[in-house]
C-alpha cells in the first residue's frame, strides 16, 4: 500500500473543556472515498473544519503529502490542493455561475490578490473555469445568476468552484443534504465520477449513498473514532451497530 495522502495524528479540539474532537488518528489513502459517519454531535464537521484550516486544533498534527498543515490558514491549505464544500451552500447568489467558478479558479494562484497578472495566468483561469463547470454539468447555466438555478444545481456549482482550484483532495460536508431523489442521484453520480482521479473525504447522513460511494468508513462517536474499515466490516461491527447503525433487522 502506498503512503497515505493525508495523515491525522492525535487531533483534538477543545471548546472550554468540551472535546469536540478527541485524539483522532486516521490515515486517508490516495484515490479513495473515505466517509466519516456518526450521530449528530460526533465531531464530524469539526474534524473537517480542522482539516480545511477553518479551525486550528488544540492538539495533534495534520500532514498532507508529508507537509505539516496543522497551523496553516484555510487559504494556504486550498492553494496546496485541498478543496472543501460546506453543509450550507457557499456560493455568491448575485454572481453568474461563470463568475462564481472564476473566483474559485483564481483563488488557487499565489498571486490571487494582485490585480495585474500575465495573460497566461488569465488563460489558465479561463480554462479551469470552463472545465469545472462542464464536469458538474453546468455549461448551459454559464450566464445564469447562481440564485436562478435549482438547489441541486447550486450544490453542483459549489463543487465546481472547488474543482476550479484543481484540488487533489476534496472535503465534502453533507453534499446530499436537502436534496430530492433525482438531485441525490445526480450528486452521487458526480461524486463517483470525481473519485476516479481524486481523493474524497465525505461526511454524509444518507447511509445508502455512503455505502454506495465509500471505499473506507470511519465511525465517530462523542468526538472519538469508534471504528475504521471497509463498508462490509463497518456493517458487521457490533460496536457500530450498538452506537449508530442499529442491527440489520432494525434497519429493514
Amino acid at each position: 500500500m502506498s503512503a497515505p495522502l493525508l495523515v491525522v495524528q492525535n487531533l483534538s479540539k477543545n471548546y472550554d473543556g468540551l472535546l469536540a474532537v478527541d485524539c483522532v488518528s486516521i490515515n486517508f489513502q490516495t484515490m479513495e472515498v473515505h466517509a466519516i459517519i456518526g450521530p449528530n454531535g460526533a465531531g464530524k464537521t469539526t474534524l473537517i473544519n480542522l482539516l480545511s484550516g477553518d479551525l486550528l486544533p488544540s492538539l495533534g498534527r495534520i500532514t498532507f503529502k508529508d507537509r505539516n498543515l496543522t497551523d496553516m490558514p484555510s487559504f494556504a491549505i486550498s492553494q496546496l490542493g485541498i478543496g472543501r464544500s460546506y453543509q450550507k451552500t457557499n456560493i455568491f447568489p448575485d454572481f453568474t455561475c461563470w463568475q462564481n467558478c472564476w473566483l474559485g479558479a483564481q483563488s488557487r494562484l499565489s498571486t490571487s490578490m494582485r490585480f495585474f497578472k500575465s495573460a497566461k495566468n488569465y488563460a489558465k483561469i479561463h480554462q479551469q473555469t470552463e472545465q469545472a463547470l462542464a464536469l458538474c454539468g453546468l455549461e448551459k447555466h454559464t450566464d445564469n445568476l447562481a440564485s436562478e438555478i435549482s438547489y441541486g444545481e447550486q450544490r453542483q456549482l459549489e463543487i465546481s468552484m472547488m474543482l476550479a482550484t484543481e484540488p487533489e483532495l476534496l472535503l465534502l460536508d453533507e453534499p446530499l443534504g436537502g436534496m430530492g431523489t433525482s438531485e441525490t442521484q445526480k450528486m452521487i453520480k458526480l461524486i463517483k465520477q470525481l473519485a476516479r482521479d481524486r481523493t474524497i473525504i465525505l461526511i454524509e447522513h444518507d447511509m445508502d449513498a455512503v455505502f454506495a460511494l465509500a471505499d473506507t468508513l470511519t465511525v465517530m462517536v462523542n468526538g472519538k473514532v469508534l471504528a475504521t474499515g471497509t463498508p462490509d466490516e463497518i456493517r458487521k461491527s457490533q460496536d457500530v451497530q450498538n452506537a449508530y447503525l442499529g442491527t440489520e433487522e432494525e434497519n429493514k
